[in-house]
């Protein structure tokens, strides 16, 4: 789950089709989605739909390096808002940083960015558990976020790690493009160098910053009250939870609302704050009990308890099963 389950249809979608020499109507068809979908005003998707224009480019264009091609293919003209305003960013933490914000208007992705002395990570995820994104849309992410690091900086910025639980095909040539292999991992991140996470962008632009900010903080503002409050409540425990700060008090912080505020939107929908983050540690628990190989105590630092008899427990009491039963189920109803 999200906070919306609605993204706006970028431009930039068919500008990109056209340079990669591709025909927007059979991306479409492939898609289910309707073949003048372009050429309609205000359009959005949700998350099956976004997922599915992805499934229908990558069919399209038949090519296992098509997130490379995308990669040097991207220019500034193909960028919406977001991203164009996180390029008028001082160095890519920054950039990074403003992306966090307002990512979630484009994709149904959020980005959690960890600043160290050494190091930047970027911790991309897909907000929306219950189906799982393309392979392709995972590596076009993982080649964005670098390529808009070389733009930035015009210098072939090269990330210290990254990694994925998803097999990549044609990995060699992703290790050429990226100076660094692909390394197999619970999360989708990169890395970068703190010298490279705070080269100057060529591109800094703070007036054009101070011109976009407010429109992007007005879209994201109308974004969250589209949705429910139990979306949004989930939403914000997605980010809180491998904090191990997910208390009503936390999450209302997060939400800008009174504890009693929150309380009351969420009874209105007939859903209490326990069963939200019952619910959501439960989704949670199933996704990487389904799509990786962490054990049962690294999966419960993930949703937030100190100790893992108290998830294992919990989990019992939601499925009836322990952990690794319910990932041997997952995996036989998977294949």
């Amino acid at each position: 789950m999200k906070y919306s389950n609605s993204y706006a249809l970028s431009p930039g979608f068919a500008l990109l089709f056209k340079d990669l020499g591709i025909q927007p109507a059979n991306v479409l068809r492939r898609a289910g989605l309707p073949e003048d979908l372009f050429k309609r005003e205000g359009v959005t998707l949700s998350t099956p739909q976004y997922f599915a224009l992805c499934r229908g480019l990558r069919e399209e264009a038949n090519d296992p390096l098509l997130p490379l091609r995308i990669g040097q293919t991207i220019s500034v003209e193909l960028f919406d808002a977001p991203i164009f305003a996180s390029l008028c960013s001082p160095d890519l933490n920054t950039a990074l940083q403003r992306l966090s914000r307002f990512k979630r208007l484009l994709a149904p992705i959020a980005l959690h960015v960890e600043v160290r002395d050494e190091s930047t990570t970027l911790d991309i995820e897909f907000l929306d558990k219950s189906e799982e994104p393309p392979v392709s849309l995972v590596a076009i992410e993982l080649v964005f976020f670098v390529q808009l690091a070389r733009i930035g900086t015009r210098e072939e910025v090269k990330p210290l790690a990254l990694t994925t639980p998803y097999s990549i095909p044609r990995v060699e040539e992703y290790t050429e493009y990226f100076g660094q292999a692909i390394e197999e991992g619970p999360r989708h991140t990169l890395t970068f160098s703190a010298a490279d996470a705070t080269r100057p962008f060529l591109t800094a632009n703070a007036k054009m910053w101070n011109f976009f900010e407010p429109e992007l903080r007005k879209r994201l503002s109308e974004l969250d009250e589209s949705a429910t409050m139990t979306d949004r409540v989930r939403g914000v425990l997605f980010e809180l939870l491998p904090g191990g700060t997910a208390s009503l008090q936390s999450v209302s912080k997060k939400l800008a609302v009174s504890t009693r505020t929150l309380q009351r939107r969420l009874h209105a929908e007939e859903k209490n704050f326990q069963l939200v983050l019952d619910a959501t540690r439960e989704e949670l628990a199933r996704h990487y009990l389904a799509s990786s190989q962490m054990s049962g105590s690294e999966i419960s630092l993930l949703l937030g308890y100190e100790d893992p008899n108290s998830f294992f427990r919990a989990f019992h009491a939601w499925t009836g099963e322990t952990p690794e039963q319910a990932r041997a189920g997952l995996r036989i109803a998977g294949h």
